[in-house]
Parts: C-alpha cells; structure tokens; sequence
C-alpha cells in the first residue's frame, strides 16, 4: 500500500501548502481554546474554503450545499486497500457516538482518483460506511482545488493500468458552517477521540 504516514505527510504539506500541522497547547482563539490540541501555522483560516464538486448524483456542489452541520472531510480514493476505508470507517463511528449525544455531523469523502472515481463509484463508497455520508468527486481541475484549498498532498503512480495507487496526505478536517475550517485530525485518534473534540466545539460554537 502506498499511502503518506501522518509525519511524512505533515513534511510534505509544509513544503508544497505552505503550511505546517503540529502538536501544541491549545492555541485557538476564543471560546474553542479548550476544545484544540493543534495548532497551524498561518492561522485556522489558511485552511479550507469554497469547493465546487460533484456528488452521487451527478450533480455539481458547493461547499455551501455540502457543510450545513458540522462536518468531518477526507480526502481519500475507492481503490484505497486500506487506509482509507478505516479511516473514513472511524469518522463514520465518530458520527454515530455524536449522534447518541444529540449532536448531528456529515461525514464527507472527497476523491483524489476522479479518473476512477465517477460519481456512482464515490456515492456506493460512501453509502457503504455511512448512511449519512457523502461521496465527491469531479473533473481533475475540481478536484485540485479542493485539494489545494484543504492543502492536502496526492500523487497518482502511473503503472500503465487501472490498478496504480495513489499517495496522499490521511487527516480529517472538522469543519463547522458559520466558523469554516476548526481543527484536524491524524490518523491515530480514535472515534471517541474525534466524538469528544467535536462535541467541544459544537457546545462552545
């Protein structure tokens, strides 16, 4: 499996997004300084903004129609042997321990592989792990700019098939409507984990 280890990913976002993750003391501004163990570099606001995508329909989406709730984002691929069935399974089992606390979030995965990720592809994926979950894809030039607006890292190996694998950075980004990009997540932290984080921010949003 070819995949970014979360600390090789962090060096290589820093060096192609400008930016860095680390762990640190709480740094976020406001009432959700208890709520954070990260920090990023250039601020919270360096990360995440307007996407434009399409969904299991075939319809094309904005970050608008998609992040009405709060909101937990991966960017992975369906031809992912591993990596990214856990960790979009863990974000879906972090929805439904938010659920039993009354508090209702959206899962998301994004494609990086759009030329095999068509929308039928990405919306079965996604509706596997989760009910709630929502499956996007679109052309090449789309997906790069969600990409570069979240500065996550892919790269396609080109093995002259269908069967290459793709390299790319494994954080989840929780995002809430009115606040925009919030706090990330690496591989290591666990469903609960991830439930209480959220929990935090939404109580104190």
């Amino acid at each position: 499996m070819r995949y970014i280890a979360p600390l090789a990913a962090i060096a290589i976002v820093g060096l192609l997004g400008g930016i860095w993750f680390a762990t640190q003391s709480p740094q976020t501004a406001g009432d959700f300084a208890q709520c954070s163990a990260s920090q990023v570099a250039g601020g919270a606001a360096s990360i995440g903004g307007p996407f434009e995508l399409v969904n299991a329909e075939g319809q094309t989406v904005t970050d608008e129609d998609v992040i009405t709730e709060p909101t937990l984002i991966y960017f992975g691929y369906t031809f992912c042997p591993d990596v990214c069935p856990i960790d979009a399974a863990r974000n879906a089992v972090a929805v439904d321990i938010l659920a039993e606390r009354n508090i209702f979030t959206t899962p998301v995965f994004i494609s990086i592989d759009p030329k095999r990720d068509t929308p039928d592809v990405v919306g079965d994926f996604a509706a596997n792990l989760h009910e709630r979950m929502i499956g996007l894809t679109g052309s090449p030039e789309q997906v790069k700019a969600a990409s570069e607006a979240y500065r996550t890292y892919y790269k396609a190996h080109d093995s002259g098939d269908d069967f290459y694998l793709v390299d790319h950075s494994t954080f989840s980004y929780l995002v809430l409507p009115e606040q925009g990009f919030v706090e990330f997540f690496r591989r290591e932290a666990t469903a609960q984990e991830i439930a209480d984080t959220v929990a935090c921010f939404v109580e104190n949003a």
